[in-house]
C-alpha cells in the first residue's frame, strides 16, 4: 500500500498518541455514498490539451509518441494525439454544487490523526480522448467497508471512490474506482517495521545493468499486434522504472499537478494554510510546510519511521498502463486496468515490471487478451501487482472495436448532466 498523508491531521509526527476510528466517522463514511462530491480544489487541467497530455506521460516517463506526436498519431487508426490512460486523473470539469450546511456536515473529513493508505485502483476505458474534447467528470464514494482485527482489536476502513470522466454529450470515456484504507495505530510510531530497510546505494556496475534494461525496453507501435498471434503464457517485454529520484517526484507534479491537496508556492501557500493549518507542520527551522513532502523531504519521512521518502500509488498504475501499451500497439485499445499495492517504493528503489499473458477469448465483438502485472524491486519485494484486459485488433475478425460502457454508469452519467443543466437554466 502506498502511505498518503491525512490532511486532517495535525499530530502524525507525535509518538506518544493513540489514534483510533470511531463509531460515529464509521457511521458517517457509510452515509457518504452515492453523494456527488464537491472539487474544492479544481482539476489541474481545465479542459484538454496537446500539451498537457505530453507533459502527463513525460511525468512516468512514458515515450510513446502517440501521447507525444500529432503528426505520427495522424498516421494511425486515431488520426490524432489522444491523452495517454491515467491522463484523466488531471482534467475535467466538475459541476456538483458547493455543499448546504446539512451536507457540508456530512461531507466534512474523516477519521482524524488515522493513517490513510492508497491500496489500489480499477480503471476502465471506452473511447480515446482528444485535445479540445471538453471534459466533465462526476466522483462519489461507492463503498465503505469497516473490519476489524480478531488479534488486535483495531479497526481498517476500506473507502471505494467512483469517478467517471464523460463529455459534453454524455458519452463516457472512462471510470476508475481508487481505493483507500484508514488503519488504526499504536501509541508510538517507532515500532521497528522500517528497521531492516535501508537506502539502496549503486556501483558503476549495479547502473551499467539497469541501463541495459532501459536500452532492451520494446514499444510495439506501429506494428500491429494481432490477437491471433497471442498465446497464453507469452510475456511482455519487461519494462524497467528507477532507481527513484526526487527529479522524478517532481516530474509527477508536472504532469499530474497536486491532486486534492490544492497546495500550491508563495502567496497560494499561505492561503492554503489558513484555511488547512492541519496541513502544515514546521520543519526544523520553524517554517510551516506541508505533510505531503514526506514524498520528497529525507527529514520529514525519516520523522515519520520510514528510512526515505517514497512515490505515490498513481504513479506505479502510470507505470503498469506503460508496460501494457508499449506491448500492446497503437492499434490496440487498453480496456480494463487493475493495479493492486502492495508495499512502498522508497527513493533509491528501483523495479522490473514484468507481464505475462493469462487468458485470451473472444467476447461479442472484442477479441480480448488478459495480461497478468508485476512490478519488484531490487529487494525482491513486489510491489505492485494487477492484471489488464487488451483488445486486438484480428485477421480474422477485423479491427478493434470499443467498448460499451455499463448501463448503470451511463444512467448515472445522463441524471448527473441533467441535474447540472437544470441548474444552470435556474440562475
Amino acid at each position: 500500500m502506498s502511505k498518503q498523508p491525512n490532511p486532517e491531521s495535525s499530530n502524525q509526527s507525535e509518538d506518544d498518541v493513540e489514534y483510533k476510528i470511531t463509531n460515529e466517522d464509521v457511521e458517517r463514511s457509510e452515509l457518504q455514498i452515492d453523494v456527488p462530491e464537491f472539487d474544492r480544489t479544481g482539476s489541474y487541467v481545465k479542459q484538454p490539451d496537446q500539451s498537457s497530455m505530453s507533459h502527463f506521460a513525460f511525468g512516468y516517463g512514458d515515450d510513446n509518441p502517440l501521447w507525444h506526436d500529432s503528426d505520427y498519431a495522424a498516421k494511425t487508426r486515431w488520426r490524432d494525439q489522444i491523452a495517454p490512460p491515467l491522463y484523466f486523473m488531471s482534467v475535467g470539469i466538475n459541476e456538483t454544487p458547493k455543499y448546504n450546511a446539512e451536507t457540508k456536515a456530512l461531507m466534512r473529513g474523516l477519521f482524524r490523526g488515522v493513517g490513510k493508505y492508497y491500496s489500489g485502483v480499477n480503471w476502465e476505458w471506452y473511447a480515446p480522448l482528444y485535445a479540445g474534447n471538453k471534459v466533465f467528470k462526476h466522483r462519489s464514494k461507492s463503498e465503505s467497508v469497516t473490519k476489524q482485527s480478531s488479534f488486535t482489536g483495531n479497526r481498517t476502513v476500506k473507502e471505494t471512490y467512483r469517478q467517471i470522466w464523460f463529455g459534453a454529450d454524455a458519452d463516457i470515456y472512462a471510470v476508475n474506482y481508487e481505493s483507500y484504507i484508514s488503519a488504526e495505530r499504536g501509541a508510538s510510531k517507532k515500532t521497528g517495521k522500517y528497521a531492516d530497510v535501508k537506502r539502496q546505494t549503486y556501483t558503476p556496475e549495479d547502473i551499467a545493468e539497469i541501463d541495459k534494461c532501459y536500452a532492451a525496453e520494446q514499444l510495439r507501435g506501429s506494428e500491429t499486434r494481432y490477437w491471433e498471434d497471442v498465446e497464453i503464457g507469452d510475456t511482455l517485454t519487461p519494462l524497467a522504472k528507477g532507481p527513484l529520484g526526487v527529479v522524478d517526484i517532481i516530474s509527477q507534479h508536472m504532469g499530474f499537478g497536486w491532486g486534492g491537496y490544492g497546495v500550491g508556492p508563495l502567496r497560494y501557500g499561505w492561503k492554503k494554510r489558513q484555511k488547512m493549518p492541519a496541513f502544515y507542520v514546521e520543519d526544523k527551522y520553524g517554517v510551516p510546510d506541508i505533510v505531503q513532502r514526506l514524498h520528497w523531504d529525507e527529514e520529514r519521512a525519516q520523522a515519520l519511521g520510514l528510512p526515505a521518502p517514497y512515490d505515490y500509488g498513481m504513479m506505479r498504475s502510470c507505470w503498469m498502463s506503460h508496460h501494457v501499451t508499449n506491448w500492446m500497439g497503437d492499434d490496440a485499445w487498453l480496456w480494463k486496468l487493475n493495479t493492486e499495492l502492495r508495499g512502498f517504493n522508497f527513493l533509491g528503489d528501483w523495479h522490473i515490471c514484468e507481464g505475462e499473458i493469462i487468458s485470451k477469448k473472444r467476447e461479442g465483438e472484442h477479441c480480448i487478451v488478459e495480461a497478468a502485472l508485476t512490478a519488484t524491486n531490487q529487494r525482491g519485494t513486489e510491489t505492485t501487482k494487477g492484471t489488464a484486459l487488451i483488445i486486438l485488433p484480428s485477421r480474422e475478425y477485423g479491427p478493434v472495436m470499443l467498448p460499451t460502457p455499463p448501463v448503470d454508469l451511463a444512467r448515472r452519467v445522463a441524471k448527473s448532466h441533467c441535474e447540472a443543466a437544470d441548474r444552470l437554466r435556474a440562475k
